[in-house]
């Protein structure tokens, strides 16, 4: 079946409560393998960051596993990387290296009003004159399309996490559930199906269909009753797209991923269901989550 945002838009609810549910990092234990073995190399190659690879990879593990910005759209990643992380770091600055600017593209990126995939990328290629700018996209369009073959080739026979399945099956007897993810839907599609839950879930929404705070948004806005819709994921913007929608959060945190799993489905799910999650228990669970993330690099602080 191919999601479309029609598909959102129109939802129906069949169930008294509403759950949106992240999947890479947050069901699925793929942001590791996806990060440093998919994106990081073919960020390396494809901008001639070679002289400073390790540099590369330490601001790509900073930003998109373990800090704040942990999770975001591929493409706001890789403009801070490129443009605040990569040349502030120490080898950057030791070798005297410029690292690359996309000036054009950076600019994309920052407009809320750009859709931030590959088809978004092919738009602004389509319908540009200008030449510095075109090959801009074309080398951005390039590499995100080789990190889709890499994933796809790579990125295989990983199960979800403990307890993913049992809170699934547990959950469709109260909930709608929906995928909720800026990853690419056909890589979603794929990995939902291969493990045999793809049929727990109603939509699967991926980085085409908008972003996660658009798809909570058209999927479950003015649809069910407050305190009703919960978002699960892993990541600060999984947490600031449900706030953004006056939605739940429970976070998955990140090196605990399978104790919260197992506390989502023994202890959590059932609190959500009785009416009882927000307010205090909520926020022990977040405060918890976000002194995980830091948003300074550890590099900064060394002496």
């Amino acid at each position: 079946m191919n999601y479309t945002k029609e598909i959102l838009i129109e939802f129906k609810p069949e169930k008294e409560f509403f759950v949106g549910i992240d999947s890479d990092g947050c069901a699925f234990d793929t942001m590791g393998i996806k990060q440093r073995e998919c994106f990081c190399p073919w960020m390396i190659g494809y901008f001639g960051l070679q002289p400073v690879a390790q540099a590369a990879r330490e601001c790509k593990e900073f930003a998109d596993l373990f800090s704040k910005t942990r999770g975001a759209n591929r493409h706001k990643t890789l403009k801070l990387i490129l443009s605040e992380l990569l040349p502030s770091h120490p080898m950057t600055k030791s070798r005297k290296f410029k690292v690359p600017q996309l000036p054009h593209y950076f600019e994309w990126v920052d407009n809320p009003k750009s859709l931030l995939s590959d088809s978004g990328l092919k738009q602004v290629i389509a319908n540009t004159t200008d030449e510095t700018t075109k090959r801009e996209f074309e080398l951005v369009l390039n590499w995100s399309e080789r990190v889709n073959w890499a994933v796809k080739e790579i990125v295989k026979g990983i199960p979800p996490f403990p307890f993913v399945r049992e809170s699934l099956e547990k959950l469709q007897k109260f909930a709608d559930i929906i995928v909720v993810s800026a990853t690419p839907g056909e890589a979603l599609k794929r990995e939902w199906e291969e493990h045999d839950i793809a049929k727990y879930v109603k939509i699967i929404a991926g980085q085409e269909l908008g972003t996660k705070k658009e798809h909570i948004k058209l999927a479950s806005g003015g649809k069910y009753k407050k305190d009703h819709v919960l978002m699960i994921g892993d990541a600060p913007g999984d947490k600031d797209a449900a706030k953004a929608n006056n939605a739940l959060f429970f976070p998955i945190n990140p090196g605990e991923e399978e104790k919260s799993w197992e506390l989502f489905y023994k202890e959590a799910l059932d609190v959500f269901i009785s009416g009882k999650y927000a307010g205090d228990y909520e926020r022990k669970l977040i405060e918890k989550f976000e002194q995980l993330l830091p948003d300074t690099p550890y590099w900064q602080k060394r002496k």
